[in-house]
């Protein structure tokens, strides 16, 4: 039954599936990754590679070759066990590829394996993973506008996350922090990012490095009253990251939205009763700034601008 259910979902996910990775970046990935089996099985240049099979035979791997991709595919599992999204299983896949058809490039040929890894050097230049640009309810802070608006209303919970674009992890995070935005965002409870690899100087004032050697990408952050009271990540003494795992459960679990988003709700209700009071004694055509910020909040944002 499981295995039906399996299939099921697969195909319900078929369309959606083939429009993500018909993307240039995954393209160009899934090529990079496969390239060493089609070079070992392309006839017409198979014939003239070296091999160390007894039956001479270069058109199929030989005992090392297959005991490389053996160890290739124990490696991928042993990661993916951590992994929470599609973007991260292939992300996995992708990178560990790679590394194994570089090593199975130089010992076939070096210079097949020089001409490999300057593709792979190309690659990591010049394509990036494509950003995240579903519906969502975050509010883009930028340097200048981040602690008006943690202290703009200390009824407000804000929970942040900071990240860079450049980091992997941060961008198989993003339909992850939006689908909670989706869930849990109202009047008492807001959703925000801020970009730390480009305003270098909040790295500094809100304790998040933007070292890959620290692991701090991303980091949610809960604010109340303009102050913190709880990020995840915890930091060690020696600045590096705790490990944890940033998937819905732990993160509904450890930052307690529940409980906040019922109590939150309560000022959504209280907000309501006011605006209409607001409403009666307004002016036929006149606005508010209340009932604009409440419109915000009714229909998710696609802008990747900072707000």
């Amino acid at each position: 039954m499981a295995i039906i259910t399996g299939i099921v979902a697969f195909l319900y996910h078929l369309p959606q599936f083939y429009k993500w990775l018909l993307k240039p970046y995954y393209i160009t990935s899934v090529l990079m990754t496969i390239a060493f089996p089609v070079v070992r099985k392309l006839p017409g240049l198979c014939e003239h590679l070296a091999t160390q099979r007894d039956d001479g035979n270069s058109c199929d791997f030989d005992w090392r070759e297959v005991e490389i991709l053996m160890f290739l595919s124990a490696i991928v599992m042993m990661k993916n066990r951590r992994a929470f999204t599609v973007e991260q299983h292939m992300g996995n896949l992708f990178l560990f590829s790679k590394v194994a058809n570089v090593i199975l490039f130089f010992r076939l040929d070096i210079r097949l394996g020089i001409l490999y890894l300057a593709l792979c050097l190309a690659f990591v230049m010049t394509c990036r993973p494509p950003l995240y640009m579903g519906p969502e309810y975050i509010k883009y802070f930028s340097d200048k506008t981040i602690d008006e608006e943690l202290q703009k209303d200390n009824r407000v919970t804000w929970i942040v996350e900071f990240y860079a674009n450049w980091s992997s992890d941060c961008q198989s995070f993003a339909p992850v922090f939006a689908n909670l935005s989706l869930k849990y965002n109202c009047a008492g409870l807001r959703f925000a990012k801020v970009d730390i690899g480009r305003y270098g100087e909040l790295s500094t004032r809100y304790k998040v490095s933007t070292s890959p050697l620290a692991k701090q990408l991303p980091s949610l952050v809960l604010f109340q009253g303009g102050k913190e009271v709880m990020r995840r990540p915890m930091v060690d003494k020696k600045g590096r990251a705790v490990s944890w795992n940033f998937n819905e459960e732990n993160i509904i679990r450890e930052f307690n939205l529940n409980e906040l988003f019922q109590k939150s709700k309560k000022l959504s209700k209280g907000r309501g009763s006011n605006q209409e009071e607001q409403t009666v004694s307004q002016p036929e055509g006149g606005s508010n700034g209340l009932h604009s910020e409440s419109t915000d909040a009714e229909h998710p944002t696609e802008s990747k601008k900072d707000q």
